[in-house]
């Protein structure tokens, strides 16, 4: 990989996104940021630049795969080459049981975390296949590997994600490109915060980690730098769980 690598980040105005392109600007890498809030975009784009990195926004909604084609089209413009693509748009969804899911809820959930991965591989792979190298980092969960009561439509998405990842990975190894996956475990961003509802049932959460806290966007970024890193070149196919402990039982 050159020392200036090109990398793209989808999901990149908040929390493991965002933490992940300043990680990518401290490694010199030149970065192309993408997101649905233009507004945002620019200034995370601007923030970038400052640090010294050499960074462009593109707005995309990865649901929908002409946006996904122009964000690859735009970087490749721009850059010429697509080293890295770490796939992090994702949502939540609503809490519910099985019972009370609908297939708007389900939408909600699959459009962005399944079919924008998915696309997102798609056209990424379309570059990186012709070049010959490239590393994408997709993002699962510990929920990727679990299941969780509430939580159906997350929880299947995230076993999606890492199915996708494996069957990619495979497709691409006889191009020189590989494809792993970092599942956090609970972070400390807004997410979690929708997730977990109060201060009191955030607490009982984290009180059920090995290591007794929430990881920070900071420590997923450093991991997907890894992953996505010649330090990692025999890898591809893995998915990489970061998550305190809370899968070794």
């Amino acid at each position: 990989m050159s020392s200036h690598p090109v990398v793209l980040v989808t999901g990149a105005l908040t929390g493991i996104g965002r933490a992940t392109a300043f990680a990518f600007a401290r490694e010199n890498a030149r970065i192309v940021v993408s997101g649905r809030r233009a507004e945002e975009g620019r200034q995370l784009a601007a923030e970038l630049n400052a640090l010294g990195a050499e960074a462009q926004f593109i707005q995309a909604d990865v649901r929908f795969e002409d946006d996904v084609r122009h964000l690859v089209d735009g970087a490749m413009a721009r850059f010429g080459r697509l080293d890295v693509a770490v796939n992090s748009a994702g949502a939540e969804g609503e809490s519910a049981p099985v019972t009370e899911q609908t297939p708007e809820r389900y939408a909600a959930v699959f459009d962005t975390n399944v079919l924008g991965t998915l696309l997102g591989m798609k056209h990424e792979l379309r570059v990186m296949t012709a070049q010959g190298s490239g590393s994408i980092v997709n993002i699962s969960s510990t929920m990727g590997a679990r299941g969780a009561a509430g939580a159906s439509l997350y929880v299947a998405s995230k076993h999606a994600v890492e199915g996708l990842t494996k069957s990619a990975a495979l497709e691409a190894a006889a191009f020189g490109v590989r494809v792993n996956a970092v599942a956090p475990g609970p972070i400390e961003t807004a997410m979690l915060n929708r997730l977990t509802v109060n201060a009191e049932r955030k607490a009982a959460f984290l009180a059920g980690v090995p290591l007794k806290r929430a990881g920070t966007p900071e420590e997923i970024a450093d991991a997907i730098v890894f992953v996505s890193s010649d330090k990692s070149s025999f890898m591809t196919g893995e998915v990489l769980r970061v998550n305190g402990g809370r899968t070794a039982s």
